[in-house]
């Protein structure tokens, strides 16, 4: 293991790659014999670490410690840890492996509280594992571990059919603001956000990027920028604090973000500040666009003051990697998300199709398709 890396109990081996031509094909999560590879986000840009995982303990802290990060992609890392735990236990009695894949189930769940895509392919995976209580558990196994690949293929489909819809949004010549990373590294592939970007320059439009950094895990100056740079398109790094500036100078033609979780009546939970970047918006009558495939919505809350909220360690907020530059001991508060009201939300993007102006009855048409 990198030797700045965090260590992970149950990390085996981790295979470097010298280089990833172009981040739209980054495989974020990848099976290769008999393990999950997850590349290493912590350590992005600076180097391009895989990670191997044959637990769903070994997963479970991955989530954790965000070498996974990105709703889409916890949902595809979930889904792999429970058909991993299948894999250790199916030469188990039957109801020894029952009871270690409940055990999974809840240690996956509780991996992090706010992105709903985790919950959404763990629910899949049981469905799986009840609907087959009449084969043996290494049959039931194998049909898991079919389950999770193909989720992981179902979130690229979607991202690209997100990217089609979204591309008509955009005109030639679009300064699009980003916050967050919602590219390839936060999904399967292609992105959410940025899969809209991606594909409005395949389309052939002239599109740049300005990209806020994202404090305090900078997901925005380290990845964001990162993939965009690669892919050639054109992109800006700014702090967050300047985003008001550009606007108020015209300087902004459209935001787009991604999500963690969409509630029944189309508030949104995403990466902290994003509220923020919203009412800006509105302010200066720039459309704010969020990118979020249907695993993304959660009709069980009615509005985002239900969604939880997942505070992170405040030594996030004092410093970053191994360097801290505020006063010892001082107290700091380190919110992940917040929720930004549909209200204030031009239009929400999704496999399926565009919602302008989305409230409880055009997203609940959603799911009558």
């Amino acid at each position: 293991m990198s030797r700045d890396s965090t260590p992970l109990p149950s990390a085996l081996t981790p295979h470097p790659s010298s280089l990833i031509p172009h981040p739209s094909g980054v495989e974020t999560l990848r099976w290769r014999d008999g393990r999950i590879e997850l590349i290493d986000q912590r350590v992005l840009p600076a180097r391009i670490d895989y990670l191997a995982f044959d637990s769903a303990e070994g997963v479970a802290q991955a989530i954790r410690d965000m070498v996974v990060r990105g709703a889409p992609a916890i949902g595809c890392a979930a889904a792999f840890g429970f058909a991993l735990e299948a894999r250790r236990f199916k030469a188990l009695p039957r109801p020894d492996f029952i009871a270690g894949m409940e055990r999974a189930f809840t240690l996956l769940a509780r991996s992090r509280p706010t992105a709903v895509n985790l919950f959404w392919a763990l629910e899949r995976m049981r469905a799986v594992l009840e609907k087959a209580k009449e084969v043996s558990t290494e049959e039931i196994a194998e049909r898991l571990l079919q389950e999770a690949q193909l989720i992981l293929r179902e979130d690229v489909q979607a991202n690209r059919a997100m990217g089609k819809h979204g591309a008509v949004l955009l005109r030639d010549g679009s300064r699009v603001l980003t916050h967050c990373n919602a590219g390839a590294l936060a999904t399967a592939g292609h992105g959410t956000a940025l899969g809209v970007i991606r594909s409005a320059v395949e389309d052939g439009k002239r599109v740049s990027v300005i990209a806020g950094e994202t404090r305090p895990f900078l997901q925005g100056a380290r990845l964001t920028a990162w993939e965009l740079a690669q892919d050639g398109i054109p992109v800006t790094l700014i702090t967050d604090n300047m985003a008001g500036h550009l606007m108020s100078r015209s300087e902004i033609d459209a935001v787009i973000v991604g999500a963690d979780r969409v509630a029944a009546n189309g508030d949104v939970a995403n990466k902290i500040g994003t509220y923020m970047l919203a009412v800006l918006a509105r302010r200066h009558e720039i459309p704010f666009y969020v990118a979020a495939p249907l695993s993304t919505f959660d009709l069980k809350l009615s509005s985002g003051d239900a969604i939880p909220i997942e505070e992170r360690a405040p030594a996030e907020v004092r410093g970053f990697g191994d360097r801290e530059w505020a006063p010892p001991g001082v107290a700091a508060r380190n919110p992940a998300f917040d929720i930004t009201p549909a209200a204030l939300i031009s239009a929400l993007i999704t496999e399926t199709g565009v919602v302008k102006k989305p409230d409880r009855k055009k997203i609940a048409a959603l799911f009558r398709k």
